[in-house]
């Protein structure tokens, strides 16, 4: 198993990575039955993939409403010194998820507040810096997606523009 540049994993290794997205407390034991294979050989696989970096680490998903952030947001910030955004997110425990992206848009901020003053505190922040626009955060359609590798029959080809002759 040599994940050097591009992974090749089987089907135990990518059962692997189901179980654990799904449950990182599992125990080897358990994670081994659950994938057919004993518990060394599983305790193998996982210190490999932890090793290759596939598996970058285990975290407990908190449920941010029940800590009293009543509302989540994302902030698009415009075009601005990238240090003193990153050094304003660092300053920013609100800040859950920061993403410098490509597009009109210089940043993709994911923030969690108590309340609208508590929005408006940390919205300003980085208005001083730059142009922003803000939007809360209804319903998430789908949060912590477990991915897999992906298959060849996943991957589609670029659809291509017929230019008739």
């Amino acid at each position: 198993m040599d994940f050097s540049l591009n992974p090749a994993l089987d089907a135990h290794d990518t059962r692997i990575l189901a179980e654990l997205q799904a449950d990182a407390r599992l125990t080897m034991a358990e994670l081994g039955r659950r994938v057919h294979l004993s518990q060394p050989a599983v305790t193998e696989r996982v210190k490999k993939l932890e090793s290759a970096g596939v598996i970058s680490g285990y975290r407990a998903t908190v449920n941010l409403g029940k800590l009293g952030y009543g509302i989540r947001a994302v902030i698009r910030v415009g075009r601005a010194d990238y240090d003193l955004v990153v050094k304003l997110v660092q300053e920013t425990p609100e800040c859950v998820n920061a993403y410098n992206v490509t597009g009109e848009d210089s940043w993709i901020l994911e923030i969690a507040v108590i309340d609208v003053s508590h929005l408006d505190a940390v919205v300003t922040k980085f208005c001083i810096l730059t142009e922003t626009a803000t939007s809360i955060i209804l319903n998430p359609a789908r949060e912590h997606q477990p991915m897999l590798p992906p298959r060849s029959s996943d991957v589609k080809p670029p659809i291509r523009k017929i230019v008739n002759a």
